[in-house]
């Protein structure tokens, strides 16, 4: 697929922010911009992508889109000025770590005509995508409930750094496993749509030099009845990331670790394999997602997970947060 020439800014050059810069490479066709204080990030300028060190300079760019990479705290504030200066949006997950000031983007980029998004990569995902497509098809009949997890030892998620370093351990800085971790609670809203209440158990457990919480465990109810069981952890060896979704014609699993899909048919008593690709590229997903939006720049057309369906989950994870704080059911409106 082609694109326009197109002037894109990269806000921050931590992991996400490499990937997506090496994405845009490949895709080609793109004047790149980026800004960082990451010296690691001057090499680029040897492959034609400018480097500037300042918010100011980057707005000066006048770039046609803004993929939004820096600290989690910092998402909405970088948004707000962006979209002031006619940028369209991508703003890697999570949204904030709070609902502030999330309408007053909303209707700046809406006044705008903006195309915002934001980046959930797990929507992009073939045993994802899959899952989507069994549940609307009525795969499994009605569905009662879906059991998820996500647990991983987070010194391990980028081994050549410090992990107490990271924006994901800082209070401060939008950290936690509840925030960081959001894409269960995002292709859980995908599936089944908006929740009507919340209780969860969520703190910190490990021994993990951390200022925020690295356990969350939860039940929420969304309108339509479902009840889902999340379970989300920063500890856990060895990795485990799957999805049990429970109807009254059977059952449909999906494991990451060698990302396979199964449907259990009640009336058969018999599983059926769906999806085994073992050797699955990580990378595919992401490469995908930004396809995708540029491909909505391009054409004009909304985006799934536009910034205003972003804050329905953002209100769902504060929620996870607030229940247990308060040790009680949230209600959402």
């Amino acid at each position: 697929m082609l694109f326009f020439c197109l002037k894109i800014l990269i806000i921050g050059y931590g992991s996400i922010g490499k990937r997506h810069t090496n994405n845009l490479i490949s895709i080609g066709n793109i004047d790149i911009i980026i800004f960082t204080k990451n010296k690691e990030a001057l090499e680029l300028e040897k492959k034609g992508i400018k480097i500037v060190n300042s918010l100011c300079n980057a707005l000066k760019e006048k770039p046609d889109i803004s993929i939004i990479c820096n600290e989690t705290s910092l998402h909405v504030k970088t948004a707000i000025k962006l979209a002031k200066n006619n940028s369209h949006l991508f703003i890697e997950k999570p949204l904030s770590n709070s609902l502030k000031n999330i309408q007053e983007l909303i209707k700046i980029t809406e006044k705008k005509k903006l195309i915002t998004m934001v980046g959930c990569n797990m929507r992009f995902h073939d045993g994802i995508k899959l899952m989507k497509k069994l549940i609307e098809k009525n795969e499994i009949g009605r569905i009662f409930s879906a059991i998820v997890e996500n647990g991983s030892y987070m010194p391990d998620w980028h081994p050549w750094e410090n992990y107490r370093n990271s924006y994901a351990s800082k209070k401060q800085l939008g950290g936690g496993v509840v925030l960081t971790q959001i894409h269960e609670i995002d292709y859980l809203y995908w599936f089944f749509g908006k929740i009507d209440e919340v209780f969860s158990y969520t703190d910190k457990l490990s021994d993990l030099q951390l200022d925020v919480e690295d356990y969350s465990g939860s039940l929420l109810k969304f309108k339509n009845k479902i009840i889902a069981e999340l379970h989300l952890d920063y500890f856990q060896k060895p990795n485990v990331r799957n999805c049990k979704i429970i109807g009254t014609k059977g059952t449909i699993i999906w494991n990451w670790e060698n990302n396979h899909l199964q449907v259990f048919k009640n009336k058969t008593n018999k599983f059926l394999t769906k999806h085994i690709d073992k050797k699955y590229d990580r990378n595919k997903m992401y490469f995908q997602e930004m396809k995708y939006f540029l491909n909505c720049v391009k054409t004009k057309k909304i985006p799934m997970n536009t910034i205003s369906e972003a804050y329905e989950t953002q209100k769902i994870a504060l929620a996870i947060k607030r229940s247990s704080k308060y040790g009680k059911k949230i209600l959402l409106k």
